[in-house]
């Protein structure tokens, strides 16, 4: 198939893939039969819709595409007992990860304990004290003065640690890929559990979480009880399912769209006091989601005190909502300033070990935990590759990887912790945790890429740049884009789509903040289109369009809506460019 627009090489060094004409066909013969406007048809024939699944598609209904809670292995004890520890009001610890995921799966459980009249401990483990999930010391702390422990986003590979909680009963809530063996525990719900269908691998663990509320809900309601509106809680499961890059496809898409909803209206007082200190003045998004409000929640267990995010989401006092935001806000900003320089060096390195390898790595001495997670996606998008990322603290690192399409990458970091390379590690397809021995990270790293190899990474070049299609300036209305939306919510496993603005005659171009730049373009016939190019000055795009030269380009990127004074206009989110010839 030849480049779209004849684009080999664009600004950022990719090959334009325009839509198959097999798609095009498709989304002409939707439009012809359902009305809708064609660039949405476009986005549903890439996404595999059919014109008589269209209606539904657009209109997700959770009624509809909700699962039910027992067909997960363990839910119903699960829920028994944590119901039974309500109705004695037994003292219930949280025990949750320090991550988006793992903060409003804790939420979850407070609201709705506090909604109940049960309060519970909150038990974030420290990132760089303590490491991710359950270990010995702190549950055996926790075991001598609660009665129920309920791990969430984390506890399915903890043995030991779980094993230590002789004087409690744990209820494990992860999503995390299970081993060969369970841990200790009364319960264990985990739709990556190896004796799961994996009908449901695809849910984060706040979905879990809900799922098992969603059970404890009908047990009460068989007992003549009534629980909390579990609707209301739709906002935390629609920012974890977002953030923790979970497949936004089946019950994950009603998840988010009703999560959305919910959201707008704005009562819970941490998300209202996040998206303000964020300046979110629209209605939001997946995208605020996901580089918005998750980067802020993150930050605390990134480079501050772990139990943060939890702290904010489950909060009831605006106040306190307030004070733990700003917080929050500062923390995202130091992140920032550790990730850059920790992005510099990585890339530096990786570069110079070769970036056409199965697999992208680097590690250092001092890189900071919190970033490398971070680090290493970055790392992932500039190469098409999975890329692992670690720092050093003595003889000992710790790392984090992201994965690509088609390669599982934490299936592969366990296998590698099976095999003895790895002191420990875990996660799921797309991102994983490890903890490495010095003297054995090159056999870890050479063993891993090998592994990645027969998954079939590495065998793509630099990563395409699909696109869906060709707009005018005239044509992109706040009125498609709200219809476009409707396709959505649009994430991992469902990208948005992105569109070409072809030949056009760029009128402005600034840089703003640090390398950002800001454009106005036009096709020298109809009006000036907005665009805003994040993190330009980092690559070619940024000095190449600032410096135009009266140069016309192909713009290619996503289109959002601002709102400003009570009115609405459309920006493109500009992601590369190429010389029109």
């Amino acid at each position: 198939m030849s480049a779209y627009l004849g684009v080999d090489f664009s600004l950022t060094g990719r090959r334009w893939q325009g839509p198959t004409a097999e798609a095009d066909r498709l989304a002409e013969a939707m439009a012809q039969d359902t009305a809708l406007p064609r660039p949405v048809c476009q986005t549903l024939a890439r996404l595999g819709v059919t014109a008589q699944e269209a209606p539904g598609f657009l209109d997700p209904k959770l009624k509809d595409l909700m699962p039910d809670p027992r067909s997960l292995l363990d839910m119903q004890i699960a829920a028994e007992r944590f119901l039974t520890a309500v109705g004695h009001q037994q003292k219930i610890a949280v025990f949750a990860d320090y991550d988006v995921d793992g903060g409003a799966s804790a939420a979850l459980l407070i609201d709705w304990l506090r909604q109940m009249g049960l309060p519970a401990t909150l038990y974030v483990p420290d990132r760089i004290d303590e490491g991710y999930g359950p270990n010995e010391a702190a549950m055996a702390g926790l075991a001598a003065t609660h009665d129920l422990i309920i791990c969430v986003d984390c506890g399915t590979l903890s043995h030991d640690a779980l094993a230590a909680a002789k004087d409690a009963d744990v209820i494990v809530l992860d999503h995390h890929l299970g081993g060969e063996t369970l841990p200790p525990a009364v319960a264990v719900v985990n739709p990556n559990r190896q004796d799961e269908s994996g009908e449901l691998a695809h849910l984060c663990a706040a979905a879990v979480v809900f799922l098992m509320l969603v059970e404890a809900g009908r047990q009460l309601r068989e007992a003549g009880k009534r629980g909390p509106d579990l609707m209301a809680m739709l906002d935390l499961v629609a920012l974890a399912t977002v953030a923790d890059v979970a497949p936004l496809r089946g019950v994950n898409r009603a998840f988010v769209r009703t999560g959305l909803r919910v959201m707008a209206q704005r009562q819970r007082a941490g998300l209202v006091a996040l998206s303000d200190i964020a300046r979110l003045d629209t209605a939001p998004t997946s995208y605020h989601l996901g580089f918005v409000l998750g980067p802020r929640v993150n930050a605390g267990g990134r480079v501050g005190r772990a139990d943060l995010g939890a702290r904010l989401l489950s909060c009831d006092d605006p106040h306190e909502a307030q004070a733990l935001a700003e917080r929050l806000d500062q923390l995202n900003t130091e992140r920032r300033d550790i990730e850059s320089a920790v992005r510099a060096a990585a890339l530096e390195q990786a570069e110079a070990r070769g970036l056409d390898a199965p697999l992208v790595w680097a590690a250092s001495e001092g890189w900071h935990p919190g970033v490398v997670g971070i680090v290493a996606s970055r790392l992932k998008e500039t190469t098409n590759r999975p890329a692992i990322v670690i720092g050093f603290d003595g003889d000992e690192g710790k790392g984090s990887g992201r994965s690509v399409s088609g390669v599982d990458l934490g299936h592969a970091i366990q296998r590698l912790a099976a095999e003895g390379l790895l002191i420990k590690g875990g996660g799921h397809r797309m991102a994983a945790g490890l903890t490495v021995a010095r003297n054995q990270l090159d056999a870890a790293m050479n063993r891993l890429s090998e592994l990645l190899a027969r998954q079939g990474a590495g065998a793509a070049g630099p990563g395409d740049l699909r696109l869906d299609g060709l707009l005018m300036p005239a044509a992109a209305t706040p009125e498609l884009v709200n219809r476009i939306e409707e396709a959505g919510p649009f994430g991992a496993g469902a990208p948005g789509p992105r569109y070409v603005f072809a030949d056009m005659a760029i009128r402005f171009a600034k840089r703003v903040g640090d390398s950002h730049l800001k454009l106005s373009f036009s096709d020298g016939t109809g009006p000036t289109l907005d665009a805003i190019a994040f993190g330009a000055f980092d690559g070619p795009l940024g000095p190449a369009l600032d410096q135009h030269g009266g140069a016309r380009y192909h713009l290619a990127g996503r289109l959002d809506i601002n709102t400003w004074g009570g009115r609405q206009s459309v920006q493109l989110r500009l992601e590369d460019a190429a010389r029109a010839e």
